[in-house]
């Protein structure tokens, strides 16, 4: 059932929080240019009020606020209307001119979204483009929103997966060097990753028996060790582990004939190694409309799948595409849980 045509099936409506992003991003932008739509939720933000104001006059878009009250009844989406949690940005921002002097704002914009979905306060949160780099040039071990909202949830174990309407990709691994990749990869590793994927792609979004493609890690997955031996001394002997608990998966896979059209069409979701093994596939075939949903946690995040695009910010010509998705897929999966109990 699509976000479009239900609010809950005449219920009370889901209520989805934004974060604010990178200030100097395209963030503001992307929030403004949303919230000009109609959604069958509410959406509220938690933002600096300010920046939001100022991005509208540059945009020429129409903004009007108002307070959010955790113990006010969620109510439909009005277009150009936008309900905020304050938050004071740290230092001036400016479109397109990172400032790490914003770090702390932009990870506290994070925690007060992560901490009202703990608390019920709302269904779902959608996370806006941040920069790593400039979060740690402020002074903050920050590695991306996924492991850092999996800490404020408890140290759970979060799973990375990206999707768009032709390819649903989870990463075994997330934000490391490449060089780090092969010493990583456990079969403890690769079991909790395809046994999260699994049991969320069922309780989440109702895929009763999740058929899963792995990819291998070295070229042509090995090649019977001569490439490589993590294929035969980890990843096919924990498949077959979890084949014999009735899990079904294809794999290992070389991931050069793993995305072909006629392999994932048979498949849920294809289990990708690294990073840039799988994304650089999905990206290519809807950049811009694909959409970021981390598993493994108490709460429904989703986010879009792209950066800051400072160059892009305060121009009216970032797209939104993504953070609609995104929104849409946080308003589907919150209806979903409701109308399931999970």
């Amino acid at each position: 059932m699509s976000s479009t045509d239900s609010a809950n099936e005449g219920g009370t409506p889901g209520r989805i929080l934004l974060t604010g992003g990178d200030p100097a991003g395209i963030g503001p932008d992307l929030i403004l240019s949303a919230v000009q739509r109609e959604f069958k939720a509410e959406i509220l933000a938690v933002s600096s009020p300010d920046i939001l104001l100022q991005r509208a006059k540059l945009l020429g878009l129409p903004l009007t606020l108002e307070p959010f009250f955790k113990d006010s009844q969620p109510q439909i989406h009005r277009p150009g209307t936008l309900r905020i949690i304050s938050l004071q940005e740290s230092a001036p921002a400016q479109p397109g001119l990172a400032d790490a002097g914003n770090s702390a704002y932009v990870l506290e914009c994070i925690r007060i979204a992560t901490m009202l979905c703990l608390d019920g306060s709302c269904d779902a949160m959608v996370t806006t483009p941040v920069n790593k780099a400039v979060i740690n040039a402020g002074g903050f071990t920050f590695s991306g929103h996924t492991e850092f909202i999996a800490h404020l949830c408890g140290d759970c174990f979060p799973v990375m997966m990206l999707q768009n309407s032709s390819l649903r990709v989870v990463l075994v691994t997330t934000h490391i060097p490449l060089s780090r990749v092969p010493s990583i990869i456990t079969r403890e590793l690769l079991r909790r990753v395809i046994e999260i994927t699994r049991a969320e792609l069922q309780l989440r979004m109702g895929i009763d028996d999740p058929r899963l493609l792995i990819c291998g890690l070295n070229p042509h997955a090995g090649e019977g060790g001569y490439l490589g031996r993590e294929e035969q001394d980890i990843i096919q002997p924990e498949l077959d582990s979890l084949r014999q608990r009735g899990f079904k998966l294809r794999g290992p896979v070389p991931a050069d004939t793993a995305f072909i059209r006629s392999s994932i069409a048979q498949v849920d979701a294809v289990v990708a190694m690294y990073h840039d093994q799988g994304l650089p596939v999905l990206k290519s075939l809807g950049f811009g409309e694909s959409i970021n949903i981390t598993l493994g946690l108490p709460i429904i995040r989703t986010s879009v799948d792209h950066g800051t695009a400072y160059a892009l910010a305060g121009t009216g010509k970032a797209s939104d595409t993504s953070l609609l998705a995104a929104i849409n897929c946080a308003i589907d999966l919150s209806e979903y849980q409701r109308r399931n109990r999970v």
